[in-house]
């Protein structure tokens, strides 16, 4: 049997489950993941590789209107994915079925010339009848190699959304090493673990006003020494990521401290402080600063 191997873009609204099926697929937590819409902000690649085939899945931002310099840069990171993909896996909400499928998704979706699989995700959360009735919309708005109803959290039908989507793939070489998970740095994924945690202890929108630069990562220590940054826009926002007495920021610490040793499989130390960067959303150079760029 020839080899196969491609590049598999993960699309669809935010907070439709793609970085947790991201996971699910990976079979590895690289994405952060939280119950806020629009976590993911760059591209991530996820790399499956057996004797077989090579599957490397790229995360990918929400589709989402620009508000700011930034949604321009994550809607960037789409167009770019989709220009080197060989099969759209595009992910819908079961759950909430005609907001996640809505005519705007429905025309990107289509716009893409690749061959294309659609996950109802979330069906342990619908009956197996509003999931079937999901699956046969799908079928009559979009040319597609298949339509699988799946529960990211659950499992439930990951197995046969993997195997679909090695049928779909084109014959080709083996573009990593068989034992490469990503191509991200470690420092990519220690920021995004100390972002996951911010999304996770902080409020409303303020999480999304934040971005986080590591400025020290040193491994000739017993401890691997990290120093990072939250970035907020503004002064009124470092006093509330810190909290009374130090508390929110130390929980963000601890938390994140914890994710990041279990990551990196090493102590570590890590070092936090609050800066603030006035309209940091809005500004090129910034933006470039914390590798949005």
């Amino acid at each position: 049997m020839a080899f196969k191997s491609g590049y598999i873009i993960i699309a669809g609204r935010a907070n439709v489950g793609k970085s947790t099926l991201f996971n699910a697929l990976v079979g590895e937590r690289l994405s952060i993941i939280s119950p806020k819409p629009q976590t993911t902000r760059n591209n991530i690649l996820g790399i499956v590789t057996d004797n077989q085939v090579q599957m490397m899945f790229l995360d990918t931002p929400g589709l989402l209107s620009a508000r700011y310099r930034l949604h321009e840069f994550m809607n960037r990171q789409i167009g770019r994915a989709s220009q080197s993909a060989d099969v759209l896996l595009g992910i819908v909400d079961g759950s909430k079925f005609d907001a996640s499928f809505d005519a705007e998704v429905q025309r990107t979706f289509e716009q893409w010339e690749m061959p294309k699989i659609v996950a109802i995700n979330k069906a342990d959360l619908i009956s197996r009848a509003q999931a079937q009735r999901c699956e046969q919309r799908v079928r009559a708005s979009l040319c597609t190699r298949a339509v699988l109803s799946v529960s990211a959290i659950s499992g439930q039908g990951v197995p046969e959304l993997h195997a679909a989507l090695r049928h779909a793939l084109p014959e080709g070489p083996q573009y990593y090493p068989e034992d490469m998970l990503t191509e991200q740095p470690e420092r990519f994924f220690v920021a995004e673990l100390i972002r996951e945690e911010v999304f996770h202890q902080l409020r409303q929108e303020l999480p999304y006003a934040t971005a986080i630069g590591i400025e020290a990562y040193e491994e000739d220590r017993p401890k691997v020494y990290i120093q990072a940054n939250i970035i907020v826009e503004r002064q009124s926002q470092k006093g509330i990521v810190i909290g009374r007495g130090g508390k929110t920021l130390k929980t963000i610490g601890q938390h994140a401290r914890k994710k990041i040793e279990a990551f990196l499989d090493r102590p570590i130390y890590l070092d936090l402080h609050v800066r603030v960067y006035e309209n940091w959303r809005k500004k090129d150079a910034a933006l470039r600063g914390l590798g949005y760029s």
